[in-house]
């Protein structure tokens, strides 16, 4: 199954009874903005709430660190998916907001039929896809049935050595300034982990928001990739959760699902470790 599917083959399932619509727009407004509108029978999920279990201190795991798996699996249980269920997620900001990281997540219980909405819920209301603002009644399940994330990730002592390890490959996917130290709108420290290289995850967009063709984002990615697997492939933003924009870019191309730093520059920045601020 691919990881994105079009507004137009969304339309298409829309009547199938194993379908499951997850409302990912996060933020400040993000639960308004679903309650103002959504897509019709879609449920809600909060990054902050629901995607991460943020600690005191960002220092341990960095902003958003990953729920504990039986916490998730009875989050997957009140949204009603099953083994069975196909699972559609979107969010507004072209798949960077916390669609991509829920994709993550549901691979990582092991769920394979899930897949993020191409151009978010701007192409679903474009294709004219039923909309609602009322209240959402569903079925829950049992918590899925998963007791460890099954997708790779990465602790920030190992990231140390993977960036001086020719045979690994370490992207920061936060936009240039930030990865070049010009600017820091969100965490303390402006810079990047020594030894990463910058790629942005706007990279992987067209102009309209969607995702480039598969052909296109493989080239891409191969010429950087230099021949490396998935396994020896880190990514990593501010806090984990745009970087599994660029995860799921890699998956789509074809590549496979690379490695997750999921404490990322919000981890990094807050434990003295060094910092660069060049390209």
């Amino acid at each position: 199954m691919s990881s994105l599917i079009t507004a137009q083959e969304l339309s298409e399932l829309l009547s199938k009874s194993n379908l499951v619509l997850i409302d990912a727009r996060s933020g400040p407004n993000g639960r308004a903005k679903y309650e103002q509108e959504h897509l019709a029978g879609a449920l809600h999920v909060d990054l902050d709430k629901d995607l991460a279990d943020i600690k005191p201190d960002a220092a341990q795991g960095g902003r958003h660190p990953l729920p504990d798996p039986e916490k998730f699996a009875e989050l997957l249980g009140r949204l009603g998916i099953a083994h069975g269920s196909h699972v559609v997620v979107y969010d507004d900001m072209s798949g960077a907001n916390a669609a991509s990281r829920f994709w993550w997540m549901l691979r990582a219980a092991g769920h394979t039929q899930v897949q993020v909405l191409n151009g978010g819920f701007q192409a679903a209301l474009a294709a004219s896809i039923p909309v609602s603002s009322e209240e959402e009644q569903v079925t829950s399940a049992e918590p899925y049935p998963f007791k460890a994330w099954e997708l790779p990730s990465i602790q920030m002592e190992e990231v140390a050595k993977a960036v001086k390890d020719p045979n690994y490959l370490v992207v920061d996917v936060r936009d240039a300034a930030r990865y070049r130290g010009e600017t820091e709108p969100i965490d303390l420290v402006a810079g990047h982990i020594p030894g990463a290289v910058n790629i942005p995850f706007q990279q992987n967009l067209a102009a309209d928001g969607t995702y480039l063709s598969p052909e296109v984002l493989r080239e891409k990615y191969e010429a950087v990739l230099d021949g490396r697997d998935m396994e020896h492939v880190v990514v990593h933003c501010g806090s984990g959760v745009t970087a599994c924009h660029t995860a799921l870019a890699m998956d789509y191309a074809g590549l496979g699902i690379p490695t997750l730093y999921v404490g990322s520059w919000s981890e990094w920045s807050r434990n003295d470790r060094p910092i660069g601020t060049r390209a």
